[in-house]
């Protein structure tokens, strides 16, 4: 293996968007910085399960919708 081709594996901080904090090994920053997230899998609803709702007033989604109304979409 080739010396210096690979970036620096360190641990790092990773605040949660309900503020706890837990350490990961990451090439992201530097040793001990703190990365802060604003989605993580505590509130996704990818991973909580929870309903979202698409709004769209008069977007892609209503034109998609008329245009094959008669399909039964």
């Amino acid at each position: 293996m080739k010396a210096d081709t690979h970036p620096d594996y360190h641990l790092i901080n990773v605040k949660m968007t309900d503020g706890t904090i837990i350490q990961m090994k990451s090439t992201w920053g530097s040793e001990g910085d703190t990365l802060s997230l604003d989605v993580d899998p505590t509130v996704h609803p990818a991973w909580t399960g929870g309903n979202s709702r698409l709004l769209d007033t008069g977007g892609k989604v209503s034109k998609f919708k008329n245009k094959y109304a008669g399909l039964g979409f």
